[in-house]
């Protein structure tokens, strides 16, 4: 499990370092930089697929994404016009076994390029527990050198010489120098993001979709019908029902197989007849697309759910709060939400779960924690260039 994020440099996140929780609702007004902390979890997650840099050229690179304020804050900050120390925007995180991070600096570049928006990785860490130290640490990479902590203790330098845009964590893959980076780096990539579930009218949830045994629900929610059917029998049916019934009472959810495609329908009490997907309203299926990722039979490291009460009806609210809280037993969680009437449901599950309400504020343009100062932040050390 995670214990500790940290981020620095990152859009409005300056100096971020969050403790990490079970179950953490990342609450705050907008602009307070929920989205921020949401993209730098997705930013750690893509390193591990040797995708950061090119997220973070989407973004519109370093010049877009690196915090816009003064280096220096005081009880008083002025904003510079030019920076006087070394560029880094810097991700992290550490868990109950092992933590990572990676420092990105400004291109290098000795001749033209038109890749000006791609930063270059400065600096990689994983160590061992939920801090670093020189002690903990297992595989360093500085600029394109990679060193291993041998099986002896001793460090060693390896022949890996790696590209400014290539991740050590995606690129370096040797069970016997690096076996710890390889199990972090398959630990990372099992964890799951949520925030484009579609449910427009176009929605391929909305039609009947090939209907093999899904145990992940897909990004987008387009495989919604094969997910619940896939929980129904290889997973918690029973939990499935229940939450069903829970958000619409007496409702059965049906699926319907017809030459190797599956489609969705809800039997409603007072209906004739079932109503398949296209007729649902995005409420209703968003809701199920939540029950589907949240019941998976394949739960994640980590699943990041941001702002799922969009299109809820404020009747499904609790049912939602109680699936996301009985998921937070299997599963870590981070949901980002504006919405306090969730913030407020899940509290009432605090005794049963681990949970922690995380507060975001903007202050000088500079995210920072409602209720936190420096000494309530865990321990934390980055690496060095």
């Amino acid at each position: 499990m995670l214990v500790t994020l940290a981020v620095e440099n990152y859009r409005s996140l300056r100096r971020l370092i969050l403790p990490l929780r079970r179950l953490n609702v990342v609450t705050g007004a907008n602009g307070s930089g929920k989205s921020s902390l949401y993209r730098s979890l997705r930013l750690l997650a893509a390193a591990s697929r040797n995708g950061a840099v090119a997220a973070l050229a989407r973004e519109g690179g370093l010049p877009s994404t690196l915090w816009a304020g003064p280096e220096t804050v005081g009880r008083q900050p002025v904003q510079g016009t030019v920076r006087t120390k070394r560029v880094a925007l810097r991700l992290g995180f550490a868990g109950d076994e092992f933590g990572y991070a990676i420092d990105l600096g400004l291109p290098q570049v000795a001749g033209p390029t038109l890749f000006g928006l791609d930063p270059e990785i400065k600096s990689e860490c994983t160590w061992a527990g939920p801090v670093l130290r020189p002690s903990t640490r297992l595989t360093e990479r500085t600029n394109s050198a990679v060193g291993v902590r041998g099986p002896a203790g001793s460090w060693q330098a390896t022949r890996l010489k790696l590209r400014p845009y290539d991740s050590m964590l995606a690129e370096f893959v040797d069970p016997e120098l690096a076996p710890d980076l390889m199990l972090l780096r398959e630990r990372i990539r099992s964890w799951r993001f949520y925030d484009q579930v579609r449910t427009d009218a176009d929605a391929p949830m909305r039609a009947a979709q090939v209907g093999t045994r899904t145990p992940v629900l897909g990004h987008d929610g387009a495989d919604l019908a094969p997910a619940l059917e896939t929980i129904r029998e290889i997973g918690d049916g029973a939990a499935l029902e229940a939450a069903v019934d829970l958000a619409f009472p007496g409702s059965q959810l049906g699926i319907d197989a017809h030459a190797g495609r599956f489609a969705l329908t809800l039997t409603q009490p007072g209906m004739l007849r079932p109503l398949d997907a296209a007729e649902l309203s995005d409420g209703t299926l968003r809701y199920l697309a939540w029950v589907a990722a949240l019941l998976t039979p394949r739960p994640p490291e980590l699943l990041v759910l941001n702002e799922p009460e969009n299109s809820l009806h404020p009747d499904l609210i609790r049912p939602l709060a109680a699936l996301i809280a009985g998921a937070a037993q299997r599963m870590q969680i981070v949901l980002v939400t504006h919405s306090r009437a969730l913030a407020s449901a899940l509290d009432t599950h605090a005794d049963d779960t681990d949970l922690q309400t995380v507060e975001l504020t903007k202050e000088h343009g500079e995210t920072q924690v409602v209720g936190q100062n420096r000494l309530d932040e865990p321990p934390w050390h980055w690496p060095k260039r």
